[in-house]
């Protein structure tokens, strides 16, 4: 795949590229980001694990960007989680069901393929080994296929779900989750690309 233009891979051409299913996605506003010298100050830190906090090519932004997509009705009272596939027991939770699971609070840095990274951001949410657990998924799974709205979908390896921050996210920042950034819940893989996070 060739890029023409100068500016940066877009998630669309990201996603042809890739050979994924096209989604339209819209990008509206601009992002605002740290000043260059911020930026590299940050981009010398190191996570635990030894790589870099700013992957290379990204920069850091001030405040997570709105990446558009095709929303869920604003309507948590009609909202449903069904866990089906391989797993023993298939559930059909509304939203009064989840929130009566136990949350956790994490921050973590949020990076896109559109080129920005949210360092130290905040989110409340259910563990996905909760959701495992209760469906008691069996030794045959291999992927958790996430699926929202307007028929977008991304899988993860489940060893990857199984992680201690993949959460079913329900709160941003110390407060709810907004709609723009899927309310009433999204998926949260903090350690992928943000894609990989779907929400709606």
């Amino acid at each position: 795949y060739a890029m023409h233009n100068h500016g940066k891979l877009t998630r669309r051409a990201f996603m042809a590229a890739t050979g994924g299913t096209l989604v339209r996605i819209g990008l509206p506003g601009v992002f605002v980001k740290l000043m260059d010298m911020e930026n590299k100050a940050l981009a010398a830190e190191r996570r635990p694990d030894g790589r870099p906090r700013i992957p290379p090519g990204q920069h850091a932004v001030k405040a997570l960007p709105n990446m558009g997509g095709i929303p869920a009705p604003d309507d948590a009272g009609h909202w449903e989680l069904a866990i089906s596939g391989e797993v023993a027991y298939p559930r059909i939770l509304k939203i009064q069901d989840l929130m009566a699971l136990e949350s956790i609070d994490i921050t973590c840095d949020v990076h896109c393929v559109t080129g920005w990274t949210l360092l130290d951001s905040r989110w409340r949410g259910i563990q996905m080994t909760t959701l495992m657990d209760l469906v008691k998924v069996k030794d045959s799974a291999r992927f958790v296929i996430f699926e929202a709205a307007g028929d977008y979908s991304s899988n993860i390896p489940l060893s990857e779900a199984r992680k201690d921050n993949v959460i079913i996210a329900h709160g941003y920042a110390g407060g709810d989750l907004p709609q723009i950034h899927g309310a009433p819940v999204r998926g949260l893989v903090p350690d992928r690309y943000f894609y990989k996070s779907v929400k709606w």
